[in-house]
């Protein structure tokens, strides 16, 4: 494998894992559910069916090779969901991080390290135990380093808090050179309308300068403020409580000029097109179930 290469969301992409949806287990109990929106379907009886998801990633893979993308999947573990490929692990620059994940989910990156090992080892790094971060929650945009967290006291009481206060400090030091800019976010364990489960539910950079934005996923509305100046007020498209709940946010971006969006997100495609970047529409409203769509699929590893 070349050499990793990340240093924003939308460069051209070159290599990539997809996680994988075949042998994930039966559906879990209402106790195991890792996030709200998965407990919401567990309950009404409507969380997906192993084939359809199987179906909507199978065409998420066929967009990326169309576009010369390298596709690495994990290896199959009976029984274990492995769909989420950016909770595992992430890249900043050429250094892969591992992610802290919830120890359930160990296994999951062990699905992954025949991949890992292409990689130069001096480039991987695996952060203290204190450290909790999220793929989800971390977003490399050229000279930042753009981190969802949350630092109340009660972060223990929250399994949808997945990266916390020693995440950013210990970021800050890997890459001195980076600003780190942290946002708080908002958590729920039981509502998935009040919860930005990562940064990535209510925030995504496009294209090169543009962004979409969910105001009310933030807690802190100053920080919601600078990423809207920062980007300019007619650069970003404000989702909606409802949006951010089908989660909008979560499109993915094969080149400043190419993304893969959920067909059902009309408004937001229609935005996207109208700035001249190509929309490439597939179904993933069963994935989406999960609490995760296409950014959280995937875990990027080259982007020219």
């Amino acid at each position: 494998m070349r050499s990793l290469q990340i240093q924003n969301e939308t460069a051209p992409l070159k290599a990539v894992i997809l996680g994988i949806a075949q042998e994930n287990g039966p559906i879990p109990k209402l106790v195991d559910a890792y996030d709200p929106k998965s407990r919401e379907h567990i309950k009404a009886g409507t969380y997906p069916l192993e084939s359809d998801m199987i179906r909507e990633m199978e065409d998420f893979a066929a967009v990326l090779k169309k576009y010369g993308v390298k596709v690495y999947r994990p290896e199959i573990i009976s029984e274990c969901n492995q769909i989420f490929s950016r909770d595992i692990a992430f890249v900043i620059e050429d250094t892969l991080i591992k992610a802290n994940i919830l120890p359930d989910r160990e296994d999951e990156y062990q699905a992954i390290k025949y991949i890992v090992d292409q990689i130069d080892p001096h480039k991987i790094v695996y952060p203290p135990q204190e450290v909790h971060v999220e793929g989800g929650d971390v977003m490399p945009w050229n000279e930042y380093i753009f981190v969802g967290t949350y630092t109340g006291s009660d972060y223990s009481d929250y399994i949808t808090a997945r990266t916390n206060k020693a995440a950013i400090g210990f970021l800050s030091d890997l890459f001195p050179h980076k600003i780190v800019k942290a946002f708080e976010l908002k958590k729920s364990n039981t509502n998935p309308k009040e919860n930005a489960l990562h940064l990535d539910c209510c925030f995504q950079p496009v294209g090169k300068n543009r962004a979409i934005l969910h105001k009310e996923g933030f807690l802190v509305e100053s920080e919601y403020q600078w990423l809207k100046d920062y980007f300019g007020p007619e650069n970003i498209f404000e989702i909606t409580k409802e949006e951010m709940y089908e989660m909008n946010s979560n499109i993915f971006s094969i080149s400043p000029t190419v993304v893969v969006s959920d067909e059902r997100f009309t408004k937001l495609n229609e935005w996207l097109s109208d700035k001249g970047i190509k929309v490439e529409t597939i179904e993933y409203k069963e994935i989406a179930k999960q609490g995760g769509l296409l950014r959280c699929s995937t875990l990027p590893l080259i982007r020219d």
